[in-house]
C-alpha cells in the first residue's frame, strides 16, 4: 500500500508544480514558432550553400561530378 500512496503523492506534487509554471501567451508562442521556422530555413540555406561549395571544390579538384 505504500507504493500506492507514494504514487498518489507524486501525482499530487506534479499537478501542484504544473500549476506554478508560467505558461507563455498565445502571441508569444506564435512569435517564437515563426522565429524557429525562419531560423531553420536560414540554417538549411547555409548548409545547402556549404554543401554546394564543397561539391564544386571536390569536382574541380578531382574532376568528378557529384
Amino acid at each position: 500500500m505504500a507504493s500506492v500512496s507514494s504514487a498518489l503523492r507524486f501525482i499530487r506534487d506534479v499537478r501542484a508544480e504544473a500549476n506554478r509554471v508560467t505558461w507563455p501567451s498565445w502571441a508569444e508562442t506564435r512569435k517564437l514558432t515563426v522565429m524557429v521556422f525562419i531560423l531553420a530555413a536560414l540554417v538549411a540555406l547555409f548548409l545547402t550553400g556549404v554543401d554546394l561549395l564543397i561539391g564544386a571544390g571536390l569536382s574541380t579538384l578531382y574532376g568528378i561530378k557529384f
